[in-house]
């Protein structure tokens, strides 16, 4: 049994929760009077109370975030119901900024900004019988070379089964009104020497895969080379994700990138928008020249795995604006485009906006934009299926020869919403739908629809699914090329009948 339970929802079992880990870190004595619970969004929110409740705890603290926000809300309601002597304690983005828009109000106190150091404060007054009459703790940003990091405390089975996330900095220096990270305007970096002694012992225990959550990792130059040339000196495999700056290659990031193995280097590029106009009403920084130069080197000179961004909604922007962007990116680069819907983050200046561009958003998290004075509430509709069906058939991979099919002469944009609003009359659904109906459906409308030649695409479908060893051919694939093979054979018998006929 342990005094502290701290505890999360994660979107799926596979990903774990740094900031927990840095809170059981930094709780000095009371460490080993606390334990960390960490269950699945989606998931019964009773049964993540029983399991804490088996632990006796004094105080629970509980992060909440844009995904988890509606199971946290559950939970902090049902425990103080069942357990009102338990101490409730809510952090994260969601608790932490004023109005909540899920309701936590049952929690006993709300840690605003980073807990590292001030959920240990708070346990240490509230055992010491001098809780806080306040129920707001307002947390000051922590000194990152005075905390203990949180990696010792990523258990075996987190390495074997789970990602490990790690971060060599905080902050981003850019005001981007759409992302929270811009509320911390100064990159505080983690003294990068003591960092990489963290990730050797974590390659010792046989971690593989880190995923970095730094916002720009490539704007310290220095310390980017520095991490890059860590993992340039293991021994391949091993896979790492970092998020970076589309206008800031130097040569001697180029370079070490160069040296990265296929399959080793993931590069999320964050665009959003490629309108000049757009991009400065939201405080976003645009050098689109750089950007089509450094995604053609990314795409071209390297084998690190790209995949770069665009939002639909942002204010001020129309559709046609949006398509444009897109058609413009693609011709950039044939990566991964992950294309989202523009969400209503708690604690962003989004909401200077509201009024002039008729913003309104989702009250329920993740808090989407349902309309503007642009886009209507029945095309935002369609463009959350646009953005689904890409995924499906764009990002996926499976299609990367037929989908050129459907985009026409570089009208990416209006080809592929035509698609979407087709393959939607036809499912009246974006999910559940299997890789053989997907590819029957693509099938379809590029034959039917647009009226290419059945035995072309048949060729082109056929080499895209069997790009992946050992899949076997959709059922309505493996009857044409029967079919074919009959038909080759029936004029082989007819063409013998007529040599002997004619004989």
């Amino acid at each position: 049994m342990h005094d502290i339970v701290l505890c999360t929802f994660n979107a799926r079992y596979t990903h774990t929760s740094i900031g927990l880990r840095y809170l059981y870190a930094n709780l000095k004595e009371l460490r080993d009077d606390a334990v960390i619970k960490e269950f699945v969004i989606n998931s019964q929110v009773a049964d993540a109370i029983e399991t804490v409740l088996k632990e006796n705890p004094k105080v629970v603290g509980v992060g909440a975030y844009i995904w988890n926000a509606n199971e946290v809300g559950e939970f902090i309601e049902v425990l103080k119901k069942i357990a009102p002597h338990i101490i409730i304690v809510a952090g994260g983005p969601e608790a932490s900024y004023f109005p909540h828009r899920v309701d936590f109000s049952k929690a006993d106190y709300f840690v605003q900004g980073e807990g590292d150091v001030a959920f240990y404060e708070l346990c240490r007054n509230i055992f010491d019988g001098n809780p806080p009459q306040k129920k707001i703790i307002k947390a000051e940003i922590v000194d990152l070379s005075k905390i203990e990091l949180p990696y010792a405390y990523y258990t075996d089975n987190d390495v074997a089964n789970r990602q490990c996330y790690v971060e060599a900095s905080r902050g981003c220096p850019y005001s981007c009104e759409f992302c929270l990270s811009s509320l911390d305007k100064k990159v505080r970096k983690i003294e990068t020497k003591r960092f990489l002694k963290e990730m050797s012992i974590l390659w010792d225990r046989g971690v593989r895969s880190f995923k970095f959550i730094d916002r720009t990792f490539n704007q310290g130059i220095g310390t980017a080379n520095k991490l890059m040339d860590f993992f340039l000196s293991k021994e391949p495999p091993y896979f790492i994700h970092f998020e970076v700056i589309p206008d800031n290659f130097p040569n001697s990031i180029k370079q070490r990138i160069k040296e990265f193995p296929p399959a080793s280097l993931q590069l999320e590029v964050g665009i959003q928008t490629l309108d000049p106009q757009i991009s400065q009403n939201i405080y976003r920084k645009l050098n689109i020249e750089k950007i089509r130069k450094n995604l053609e080197f990314l795409e071209n000179e390297t084998k690190a795995h790209l995949h770069v961004d665009l939002i639909v909604g942002l204010p001020g922007e129309s559709l046609e604006q949006f398509g444009k962007n897109l058609d413009l990116l693609y011709s950039m680069t044939k990566c991964e485009i992950q294309l989202g819907i523009l969400k209503k983050l708690s604690g962003t200046t989004l909401n200077r906006h509201d009024e002039i561009h008729g913003m309104v958003y989702s009250d329920k998290p993740p808090y989407d934009i349902l309309q503007n004075t642009l886009i209507p509430f029945d095309m935002m509709q369609k463009m959350k299926r646009f953005t689904r069906f890409w995924d499906m058939v764009y990002n996926s991979g499976n299609f990367k020869k037929s989908v050129t099919y459907l985009f026409g002469e570089g009208k990416v944009y209006d080809g592929f919403f035509a698609f979407s609003q087709w393959i939607y009359s036809q499912t009246q659904s974006t999910w559940q739908i299997s890789l053989d109906r997907l590819a029957h459906l693509v099938y379809r409308y590029v034959t039917e629809v647009l009226h290419v030649d059945e035995e072309e695409f048949k060729e082109v479908m056929t080499q895209d699914v069997m790009v992946v060893r050992g899949r076997k051919l959709p059922k309505f694939l493996r009857v044409e090329i029967e079919n074919k093979k009959t038909r080759k054979e029936e004029a082989k018998i007819f063409n013998k009948r007529q040599l002997k006929h004619s004989s």
